[in-house]
């Protein structure tokens, strides 16, 4: 009975991480950069820094600008493995929004 017990959990622990989707977030510029990803954690990406994560499919994460919450992206499969530079991504996401750089103020 317990052999069958520890393989159940097993086998639950190992599907929670079927989904997850490994990937990288790149700083590749000289200020810290503070993200949201909701129900997981807030990291913060030092300046010049590459932080490995394994996110499911589905998860959102965001940044601020001006104290404003704004979407990033969203985790899916096409971003499997894929070293993503963070301050491109939220110059990207500025310009669609509209939105003016602080630095630009």
């Amino acid at each position: 009975m317990k052999l069958k017990v520890y393989l159940l959990f097993f086998l639950f622990i190992s599907s929670i991480h079927l989904n997850a989707i490994p990937f990288k977030l790149l700083n590749t510029g000289a200020k810290s950069i503070p993200l949201i990803i909701p129900g997981i954690m807030n990291p913060n990406l030092s300046p010049f820094s590459t932080s490995g994560v394994d996110l499911d499919s589905g998860q959102e994460i965001f940044f601020k600008h001006m104290g404003k919450r704004y979407l990033l992206l969203v985790v899916d499969k096409k971003i499997r493995s894929k070293d993503l530079n963070v301050n491109q991504l939220i110059r990207q996401k500025e310009r669609e929004l509209g939105i003016a750089r602080a630095s630009n103020k």
